[in-house]
């Protein structure tokens, strides 16, 4: 099942079903008017979500047309939005370039912060930023959504909260990062607001893809149509999101409709291309002393995209572009 949400006065959006190609659409209010009030109330909505999905996909006559631009982030806000860093390889490789090994203790212990989550981008939304000089970067990720998971969750129980899936653009402004970390507090500047994907699906939809937690499927980032990258995100995740939802509810409970991201997702094999300008640049310090790439300028644009094995779209592309901040 895929679901988003349409642009509305409603800053919560307008719930709709998605059909499998992601042409046509049927409206969930006889469910819930927004995702998440269904998240909210998933045992209810499930099954009658569903049978509108099944329907939709089914008759090709039934629905509108989708448009990629109508649709906000299938949640436009989030009560709680966590970031892990589930790829040891980009987090490894940006602190070398930097002179700092790895501390033992992230083999073991996730890394995660706390993002701003009352607004999200939707998918084609552009990225403003205020000058190029702020390091503008994109990452591309994958996320989950929670139902409401118990303070102290074991990690052998949390898998069965997680309800969607989706992908993310978390974009990042690299030059002011450092003077906020250095700060011993975390982020603010250095953190714009976050894009997800057109649509948000149940793990069942991903077929075998979606195991231990992890979704097993390359995905590809395109910066100005040409290739960035294509590591598998199944590969070289440390930790699954079972773990890091479990990390997450250590000492809290999460409610309903929580987005736990899994991070630059990155391969140990360079081949695979990056996912963020910043392990690509980290890489090109490595190999020859210096940084030859540019973060992003006002005009470039980012494309990404998970496809399945028949060739498909999943979730739907993020295709934004750079622009600046008027205000």
């Amino acid at each position: 099942m895929k679901l988003a949400s349409l642009k509305s006065s409603n800053r919560d959006g307008e719930l709709i079903i998605v059909d499998h190609r992601l042409s046509r659409y049927s409206r969930a209010e006889s469910v819930a008017p927004t995702l998440q009030l269904a998240i909210e109330n998933w045992s209810d909505c499930q099954d009658r979500l569903q049978k509108i999905a099944d329907e939709l996909n089914r008759n090709p006559d039934m629905g509108s047309a989708l448009k990629l631009n109508d649709l906000a982030s299938p949640l436009p806000r989030a009560y709680q939005w966590l970031d892990g860093s589930a790829y040891l390889s980009h987090v490894e490789r940006v602190r070398k370039a930097r002179g700092a090994e790895m501390p033992a203790s992230f083999l073991t212990d996730p890394l995660m912060y706390q993002g701003g989550s009352d607004k999200f981008l939707g998918p084609t939304d552009p990225i403003f930023a205020n000058s190029e000089d702020e390091g503008i970067d994109f990452e591309s990720e994958v996320a989950v959504v929670t139902d409401d998971v118990p303070q102290g969750v074991k990690v052998a129980a949390a898998a069965s909260h997680i309800k969607l899936i989706m992908l993310v653009n978390d974009v990042s402004l690299r030059n002011l990062i450092p003077a906020e970390l250095a700060k011993g507090f975390g982020f603010i500047h250095g953190k714009p607001p976050t894009a997800f994907s057109p649509v948000a699906v149940t793990p069942q939809e991903l077929g075998d893809a979606w195991r231990d937690a992890k979704v097993h499927l390359p995905l590809h980032t395109y910066y100005n149509n040409n290739w960035f990258g294509d590591p598998d995100a199944g590969i070289d995740m440390q930790f699954s999101f079972a773990q890091l939802i479990a990390h997450a509810a250590t000492t809290r409970p999460l409610k309903a409709g929580t987005i736990i991201g899994s991070g630059t997702v990155s391969n140990q094999d360079t081949a695979r291309g990056c996912s963020c300008f910043a392990e690509k640049r980290v890489l090109e310090i490595i190999h020859s002393g210096e940084a030859s790439t540019p973060f992003m300028k006002f005009g470039d644009k980012v494309r990404i995209e998970m496809i399945d094995d028949a060739g498909q779209s999943i979730f739907g592309g993020i295709e934004q572009e750079v622009m600046k901040c008027q205000t």
